[in-house]
């Protein structure tokens, strides 16, 4: 199954699609500089990064940069999303972490396999679609809680060397620089981020990450600065990465491991991932496939496991320099994965002398224009839920992880919905025009799961007429609980040798109701809306129609 999903995928594929241009004409050489220059910039920041998160993993740095470069490689041709740039992620890696601890390497890369598989078939399913039900006050909260995880990711390089263990843990030693050693790293961050600002005011031609990594490498270098280094973290140099079957049993016991991990895993992967993509798709003006995406991770991971890497989901870090330096393509993302093998295969000696305070500069630069300020600006403005969901996400992202934060989210905005649209449920009674001597209840506002007790109360059995006309011209009927209310009431007033009728209800919601024959009035003007089901299938948004 997971091969024919991508193999669909992948015939679709055009030339244009893998370039991200919508014509080869639009592919001047000036374009292609300003793709390649930005998939360097990526690829120089993906180094310690994909080390950091081996180190968390407690895996060889080797393990964080073959997954880098391979999920990267993979996800730029096939993802949903031109320029976005996939990696080993912090998100995952601590998830693995446990799994590493209790039974090894060669289980990681098992997991990393079924991973794969899963998120191919949540691709294959088209479950990607349902990130569009992602409220957006959690897309602020969930920009703002990464921009912070991101920032306190850059600490640790402010920290003294440690023990091999400390390091392994990405603590970094624990010990803080004081004197000059904090000067000096505070000074040449400060610079690069100045470098950064400045650089699109002065010219255009370099991107500004790169501009502000390649002058305090060569201030550094030059001077000899003694400042921590990416050699510093690990050596980078190793050779292309092999094929290798994970060395485990293939037991149902060996199954029940890998699962939970794997399962975890892939949804922290593609709910990332996804975000991501809309994400970068706001800030380029262009829209991406989401079930693409899930296929394109899915492959990436699945391949990955088999060449000895961790796994990996989109880096919103690394989109975000990517767009920044002019990356519109997926050339750019391409090229910043072949960049990295280079890298690891020839050019090791030279990488691992650009000082850390370079990188970390890029990095800020990346939280303060991924922290959405101006969500800070409308707290005040928006209802007080959609401001709670905002920090809720935030914090739960930074506390925990990003899915529970996004699960959290929705559900708290669902629940908020729910009660909201549970309050408007209304009614305007008179006596009725066509029958003489009935009352009629017109009902105003969506009749659901959480309406049905108010609509309960609306009625009086003991005191109306012997015919009542309920009226949902400006209502709908939502769920199968609003179904049973209706019903509900028949049955009171009937108990009570009293006639029931209703009017404005739907044809989809007469074949649903039991007692449909004897309570429908017919009109002229019924509607005939679609019910919630079809709807949703139909279109990919959950309706509430009758």
């Amino acid at each position: 199954m997971a091969t024919s999903i991508l193999k669909s995928f992948v015939e679709r594929i055009s030339v244009a699609d893998v370039t991200g241009a919508t014509e080869l004409s639009d592919f001047t050489p000036a374009r292609i500089k300003i793709e390649l220059l930005a998939g360097l910039t990526v690829a120089l920041a993906l180094v310690p990064e994909a080390i950091a998160f081996a180190f968390v993993a407690g895996v060889h740095p080797l393990v964080g940069l073959y997954a880098a470069f391979l999920v990267g490689l993979i996800t730029a041709l096939i993802g949903g999303r031109p320029g976005m740039v996939s990696g080993a992620t912090g998100a995952l890696a601590v998830v693995m972490t446990a799994l590493v601890a209790q039974h090894g390497v060669e289980y990681l890369f098992a997991t990393v396999i079924l991973m794969g598989l899963l998120q191919l078939v949540a691709g294959g399913l088209r479950w990607g679609k349902f990130i569009r039900l992602v409220p957006h006050p959690v897309m602020l909260g969930f920009v703002n809680g990464l921009a912070i995880v991101i920032f306190l990711a850059q600490l640790s390089q402010f920290q003294k060397p440690g023990s091999s263990e400390a390091v392994g843990h990405g603590l970094g030693g624990g010990e803080w620089m004081t004197g000059a050693p904090l000067i000096m790293m505070l000074s040449l961050t400060t610079l690069t981020m100045a470098i950064i600002w400045l650089m699109p005011k002065i010219t255009k031609v370099i991107p500004a990450p790169l501009a502000g990594i390649a002058v305090i490498a060569a201030i550094v270098i030059g001077f000899g600065l003694d400042v921590p280094r990416v050699g510093d973290l690990a050596a980078i140099e190793g050779g292309l990465p092999q094929f290798h079957v994970p060395s485990i049993p293939l037991t149902l016991e060996t199954l029940e491991i890998i699962f939970p991990y794997a399962f975890i895993l892939a949804a922290i992967g593609l709910i990332e991932s996804l975000l991501t993509l809309n994400l970068v798709g706001e800030m380029t003006g262009k829209r991406g496939g989401a079930s693409q995406e899930c296929v394109a991770q899915g492959a990436a991971n699945l391949v990955t496991g088999f060449f000895g890497g961790m796994g990996g989901c989109a880096m919103i870090g690394q989109s975000m320099i990517n767009v920044e330096s002019g990356g519109r393509t997926r050339l750019s993302a391409l090229s910043a994965a072949l960049m990295l093998l280079i890298f690891i295969l020839f050019a090791s000696s030279l990488i691992e002398q650009i000082p850390l305070a370079a990188l970390v500069g890029v990095m800020f630069m990346v939280v303060i224009g991924t922290f959405a300020w101006r969500s800070l600006m409308i707290m005040r403005k928006i209802p007080l839920t959609d401001a709670l969901v905002i920090v809720l996400v935030t914090a739960v992202t930074v506390k925990y992880d990003l899915a529970t934060a996004v699960i959290v989210g929705v559900i708290v905005s669902a629940l908020s919905y729910a009660w909201s649209n549970a309050k408007r449920i209304r009614i305007i009674t008179r006596d009725s025009i066509t029958v003489p001597g009935a009352k009629t209840y017109e009902l105003d506002g969506p009749l659901f799961f959480g309406s049905t007790n108010g609509f309960a109360e609306l009625f009086e059995p003991e005191t109306d007429p012997d015919i009542v006309i309920v009226d949902f011209m400006r209502s709908r009927v939502v769920d199968q609980s609003a179904l049973q209310a209706i019903e509900d009431l028949a049955a009171k007033y009937s108990a009570i040798g009293k006639t029931l009728r209703l009017r404005h209800l739907s044809r989809d919601c007469h074949q649903l109701l039991t007692r449909a024959g004897q309570l429908m009035v017919d009109s002229d003007d019924d509607p005939d809306y679609e019910i919630a089901a079809d709807y949703s299938v139909r279109t990919g948004i959950f309706g509430a129609a009758h």
